[in-house]
């Protein structure tokens, strides 16, 4: 087989963020229309990737945040988005770049998007340090006292195959 130089893997993956980033565009500017709602998996140590030291030591390796009733300042870039959201009552500020995106999900017309991470050769932050191993990474939600669609258990994984039409 030939080499394929022109990486048609990466470009095809940069196409599918870009339903992301317009996905999000369209929300920062109108909200969430009808009943959409979006799961977005990211990988935490992911260079450029912001947020609390509380939820980064909650969640070392990836988060799934929820878009739904309760986000507010929705910032929209070329390679990032920002979102503030509620922990356990508690507003947190979040930035991810889409390149960190590992799942995006909307289960009201159960599309879904998986990526692989892209691999940056930035060298890592300064303020930096390893990461240890950690246990497999739990869901979060923007609204921890809402029911959840289906019953979770805490530290459950939620599946974005379990979301698409067969």
């Amino acid at each position: 087989m030939a080499e394929d130089l022109m990486r048609y893997d990466l470009l095809a993956q940069e196409a599918l963020r870009g339903v992301v980033r317009a996905s999000l565009r369209k929300v920062m500017k109108s909200g969430l229309p009808g009943e959409h709602h979006f799961y977005i998996a990211f990988d935490t140590r992911y260079p450029g990737v912001r947020l609390s030291e509380r939820l980064d030591q909650k969640y070392p390796r990836e988060m799934t945040i929820v878009l739904q009733h309760q986000y507010w300042n929705l910032q929209v870039r070329d390679d990032e988005f920002e979102v503030e959201l509620s922990f356990d009552n508690i507003p947190e500020k979040l930035a991810v770049p889409f390149n960190a995106i590992k799942g995006f999900l909307d289960p009201y017309v159960q599309f879904g998007l998986q990526f692989e991470t892209v691999k940056l050769e930035a060298a890592p932050k300064e303020t930096e340090t390893p990461v240890k191993p950690a246990p497999e990474p739990a869901l979060a939600t923007a609204e921890p006292t809402a029911a959840p669609a289906e019953p979770t258990e805490k530290g459950r994984v939620v599946s974005l195959d379990s979301f698409r039409k067969k």
